[in-house]
């Protein structure tokens, strides 16, 4: 029998990539974003079983939705998510509130019942996308740095739940630095730091999936980035952040 995955946000970017490359391996996919256009484009270039779910999943009924709908996966990769640039004081609150029911809710809501369901069976793989964000303090994207935080405590803490309590199912969570994907667009902000491609990250990721790894961070530069977070004090690390947003900022 066929394996499945499950891929949220893969009408684009990380998610789209990391789709191909568990098609390529001979995952049948679940694939999960608002842009059905995009997902039945995706469909139609992969040679494995592809079900099109077109659905918002900063609605926490929708996540619930979803899963009952879709049912055992072999591997979820929770991917949807988004940012926000901007003085705290001056972002649109509703776009927040958005931003932490994709980011947050929606991981932990997917995580939870899907997770269940892989414990039973003593067997799965999820995958949640944190960030090089979710590592330091984010001055001018301070939700989104916040969210990306939540996402990598939260797995990395069940995680150790997993091993404690010996199950064969890993919680992982994916780092990556700055992307070329459409995040700088959504986000309003061009990255100064060197881009990696979705494509690159895509196949990194699956190549460690594969291999059982839970902790991926693609690029040399953005290892020594998180071993610098460690190092550094938070509110030194808060001001050459906040120094590095200010030149992200699109004029």
């Amino acid at each position: 029998m066929s394996k499945r995955a499950l891929v949220t946000g893969a009408s684009s970017g990380i998610g789209r990539d990391i789709a191909r490359e568990l098609s390529k391996r001979g995952y049948d996919l679940v694939i999960v974003a608002r842009d059905k256009d995009n997902l039945e484009k995706l469909k139609n270039e992969l040679n494995t079983n592809v079900e099109v779910i077109a659905m918002d999943l900063s609605i926490k009924e929708n996540c619930i939705e979803l899963y009952n709908k879709v049912g055992f996966v072999d591997i979820l990769v929770n991917n949807a998510g988004f940012g926000i640039f901007g003085k705290f004081t001056q972002t649109d609150l509703n776009r927040e509130m958005e931003l932490i029911q994709t980011n947050v809710i929606a991981v932990h809501i997917l995580t939870k019942l899907f997770l269940k369901d892989m414990v039973e069976k003593n067997t799965g793989y999820i995958l949640n996308v944190s960030s090089i964000a979710g590592h330091m303090p984010g001055p001018l994207m301070d939700a989104y740095y916040a969210s990306k935080s939540y996402v990598y405590i939260l797995s990395t803490s069940i995680n150790e739940e997993m091993k404690k309590d010996k199950k064969n199912v890993k919680v992982a969570t994916l780092n990556p630095g700055p992307v070329k994907t459409n995040f700088n667009n959504v986000a309003n902000v061009k990255f100064s730091l060197h881009s990696l491609t979705s494509e690159y990250v895509a196949k990194y990721t699956v190549d460690k999936i594969l291999k059982g790894k839970v902790d991926i961070t693609p690029g040399i530069d953005i290892k020594l980035l998180r071993l610098a977070a460690k190092l550094v004090p938070s509110n030194v690390m808060a001001g050459m952040v906040y120094y590095r947003q200010k030149r992200k900022e699109k004029r």
